[in-house]
């Protein structure tokens, strides 16, 4: 059976699927009652004034009421009591003999044996094992995050996550001592501690993890094993996560979308660098220039030199794995953005764009103010405006030439440089241009009595 529930988290609410079997079903009451009683640190609202006086103790961390067995301390005696329900059994998982303080806990502790996730997102119908995680992950669609801290302004989308970063704020820290990493949470650290203990080592390479799921999936980096195979394309991976994020390449499904201008992204992380954007959030500073970056990957792409992926097909050097893997694709040609219409295939996910909206008419025409042309891309739109207007900002250091894009910029360097990076396979001869390249290997085959020799 399958239940809808409407949840409500602070600006909008959030549809959630549930599966239940109809026998287990209890019918309660609707919650119409107030909540009058304010916490004035955190807002948090309550029914009952008693409810907040115990909250409040979590702020002042004054922890008055200590566990006789594990020495554990606790701000009200009612914690103190739910918690020596781990002591005594009361709520033990038969499974694995794990002890939980009271019965929704096990509950919820009992689903990661039989796998049950009956939460699900209505949006890329991802399931969780609680209601409160699939809000949570809710947020990461609209790029919400209603969380903010009054001393930074960095916002959160999880009140325990704003929780914990006030902890930096106030000096509250938790260091390793054996590598300085600090946590703004003792159980954070004491789940780091496992990677200098043998806890969960793997006895291959020996390498240490901070917890058994982590070491499950790196095990399968030895073993060779790709348990989630796409019916697409039949490509296997390491994780269920891997295989989400390669399907939507066959769907061209983008779930996550920005709330401030709509684009929309078909992974979480994309949306959460984009939203930078808007924010003007720099975190990464450059050590060597002092600028500061969105991402993480200007040191090593603009002050370093070092080349360690060398494509084996015509030995050509790239800095990072994906600039190989794109690059890969001119050699072998494979297509693997498929559309989910027809049967048309397409190398790079810019063109699978292009042909859904061409021939299917799916997504947004970015249509030009000035002169009404329409392009499958705002970067393209962009540029094209800049050039109705004049605006060069892209200026040549050798000669007085400027562009209206980084790209025009790029491709006019080369005049300047005497690197020829594309090769004629048949005579070696070297060329500047890629668009030279064709002409020239067919003049070539001719002339040396290579027939019907294509380019790759």
């Amino acid at each position: 059976m399958l239940l809808c529930c409407e949840y409500y988290t602070g600006e909008s609410s959030v549809t959630v699927k549930i599966e239940a079997d109809s026998n287990d079903i209890t019918e309660h009451p609707q919650d119409d009652k107030t909540r009058p009683y304010l916490c004035t640190v955190c807002d948090k609202q309550f029914m009952k004034k008693h409810h907040l006086n115990e909250h409040k103790q979590i702020h002042t961390e004054e922890k008055l009421y200590s566990c006789t067995q594990c020495e554990k301390h606790f701000t009200t005696q009612r914690y103190l009591s739910e918690h020596m329900n781990v002591h005594s059994g009361k709520y033990e998982c038969t499974e694995c003999g794990k002890c939980f303080k009271n019965n929704s806990d096990l509950t919820v502790h009992s689903r990661s044996h039989s796998g049950e996730k009956p939460f699900e997102c209505t949006v890329c119908s991802k399931r969780f094992t609680t209601s409160r995680e699939v809000v949570t992950h809710s947020r990461t669609h609209r790029g919400e995050k209603p969380y903010k801290c009054d001393e930074c302004g960095k916002a959160f989308s999880q009140s325990g996550s704003l929780n914990r970063h006030m902890r930096v704020h106030a000096g509250m820290v938790y260091s390793c001592t054996q590598c300085g990493k600090r946590y703004s949470n003792q159980s954070y650290l004491s789940t780091h501690m496992n990677v200098h203990s043998s806890k969960y080592e793997c006895t291959e390479c020996g390498k240490c993890f901070r917890n058994n799921h982590m070491l499950t999936r790196h095990k399968r980096s030895h073993s060779g094993e790709k348990p989630f195979e796409c019916t697409v394309c039949g490509k296997q991976f390491t994780t269920r996560g891997d295989l989400a994020r390669h399907s939507r390449i066959h769907s061209a499904e983008k779930p996550f979308k920005c709330f401030e201008c709509d684009k929309v992204f078909s992974e979480s992380i994309q949306l959460k660098i984009h939203m930078r954007v808007h924010t003007g959030d720099k975190p990464y500073k450059c050590s060597l220039c002092n600028k500061s970056f969105t991402l993480q990957t200007h040191k090593h792409r603009v002050h370093s030199n070092r080349r360690p992926y060398e494509c084996r097909h015509c030995g050509k050097l790239f800095k990072s794995s994906r600039d190989l893997q794109c690059h890969v694709r001119t050699h072998t040609g494979a297509k693997p953005h498929s559309c989910r219409h027809c049967s048309e295939r397409f190398t790079w996910p810019d063109q699978l764009k292009s042909h859904l909206l061409k021939s299917h008419n799916e997504g947004t025409w970015f249509t030009c103010y000035i002169c009404e042309k329409k392009f499958t891309h705002s970067g393209h739109l962009k540029v094209h405006i800049l050039h109705h207007v004049d605006v060069r900002p892209y200026a040549c250091n050798e000669c007085p030439k400027c562009f209206c894009a980084a790209a025009e910029l790029k491709r006019h360097q080369s005049v300047h440089s005497d690197f020829k990076p594309f090769c004629c396979g048949l005579c070696g001869k070297d060329f500047k241009y890629e668009r030279n390249v064709s002409p020239h290997l067919k003049r070539c085959s001719e002339r040396l009595g290579f027939s019907g020799l294509e380019r790759c």
